[in-house]
C-alpha cells in the first residue's frame, strides 16, 4: 500500500531560522546585530561587557522570491564567570547556541584562533558555523588573508566573510551566507513582530548604555536599570526608572554633585528614548542600593537573568 506522507512534498515555499551571534567582548556583535537587522536593537559601548541578556531581531523578507524569517540573537560575549550574573550571562550563550539554525561566530583581525575561548562553545550546535572577521577596516589586505588561512585551519567553519560592520563594508556578502542557510519552514513569529523583548526591556537598555557611556571603571558593571513604571498616553510615555548599584559610595557617584551626572544621563536616555518610541518621554530616575546584586540568585531571576 502506498504510503501518502512519502508523497507530500517538503516546506519548500519560506525560510525560516534563528541565527545566533557569539564571540568574545568588544568584537562588534551589537554593532553587527544592529546593521543586519536595520533597528538599533543592541546598546553598544566602547566597553566590553555592555551586553548582558539574548536579544533577539526578527528580520523579514524575501531572498530570490522565497519569502524569509531571519531571528538574530545577540549574545553576551563570552567570559570566565566571575559572578553569578556572568554564569547566567553564559547560559544565554549555550542557550542560543543549541536551538542555533545557522551561527554566526564573530572575531576580530587582532584575535588568535588558537586556544580561542568560544572554539570549545562550538560543540553544541550541529548548525553551519560562518565566522565573521570583523574591523577589516583597521587591517590591510594581507593580514585579512592570513587571518582567514588561520581560521579555515583552526575550526573549518562552512564560510568565512571579513567584515567592516562599523562601515558596513561585505554585509550583504554575509546576509548572503546567511540567507542560504536558512532551512525551509515557516515563519515563528508575526511579520509585524521586531523582537522578543518588550518596550520596559528596551527603555532600561537605554538607560544602561548612557551609564555605560558616562561613568568608569566599576561603576557600569555594578550598576543595573529596573523600569518601576511604563505607560503609554496619547501624547506621552511616563517612564520611571530605577538604577540599582551595589555600594552606597556608587551611589554618590551616579547622581553626581547636585545631581548634575544623573541629569546628564537622563537627558541624553530621554532624547534616545523619544527616537526609539517615536514619542514625548517623562522620565523620572531614581538611585538605590543593592548590596552585591550580582551574586544573588533572587535578585538576578527578578531583573530576568534566569532562564
Amino acid at each position: 500500500m502506498e504510503n501518502k506522507e512519502e508523497n507530500i512534498p517538503p516546506f519548500r515555499n519560506h525560510r525560516a531560522g534563528f541565527v545566533s551571534i557569539i564571540g568574545k567582548p568588544n568584537v562588534g556583535k551589537s554593532t553587527l546585530m544592529n546593521v543586519l537587522v536595520g533597528e538599533k536593537m543592541s546598546i553598544i559601548t566602547s566597553k566590553a561587557q555592555t551586553t548582558r541578556h539574548r536579544i533577539m531581531g526578527i528580520l523579514n523578507g524575501t531572498y530570490e522570491d522565497i519569502p524569509f524569517q531571519l531571528v538574530y540573537s545577540d549574545t553576551p560575549g563570552v567570559v570566565k564567570p566571575a559572578y553569578k550574573l556572568h554564569d547566567s550571562m553564559m547560559t544565554f550563550v549555550k542557550g542560543s547556541l543549541e536551538d542555533a539554525d545557522v551561527v554566526l561566530f564573530v572575531t576580530e583581525i587582532g584575535e588568535k584562533a588558537a586556544n580561542h575561548e568560544v572554539t570549545p562553545l562550538l560543540i553544541r550546535t550541529d548548525a553551519p558555523v560562518i565566522l565573521v572577521l570583523n574591523k577589516i577596516d583597521l587591517s590591510s589586505e594581507e593580514e585579512v588573508k592570513r587571518k582567514t588561512e588561520e581560521w579555515e585551519q583552526a575550526i573549518q567553519p562552512a564560510a568565512i566573510v571579513p567584515i567592516s560592520a562599523l562601515l558596513n563594508a561585505n554585509i550583504q556578502t554575509l546576509f548572503d551566507a546567511i540567507v542560504t542557510r536558512l532551512p525551509f519552514h515557516p515563519p515563528y513569529f508575526a511579520d509585524d513582530e521586531l523582537t522578543d523583548k518588550p518596550e520596559r526591556f528596551f527603555a532600561s537598555e537605554i538607560i544602561r548604555e548612557k551609564i555605560f557611556m558616562n561613568y568608569r571603571q566599576e561603576i557600569p558593571y555594578s550598576s543595573e536599570v529596573v523600569i518601576s513604571e511604563f505607560k503609554e498616553k496619547d501624547d506621552i510615555i511616563v517612564i520611571r526608572a530605577e538604577i540599582l548599584v551595589e555600594r552606597k559610595s556608587q551611589k554618590g557617584i551616579i547622581i553626581g554633585e547636585k545631581g548634575e551626572m544623573l541629569k546628564k544621563v537622563g537627558t541624553q536616555a530621554r532624547h534616545d528614548l523619544e527616537e526609539f518610541f517615536g514619542k514625548k518621554v517623562f522620565l523620572e530616575q531614581h538611585v538605590k542600593v543593592e548590596p552585591d546584586w550580582r551574586s544573588k540568585e533572587n535578585k538576578l531571576r527578578q531583573f530576568g537573568y534566569e532562564e
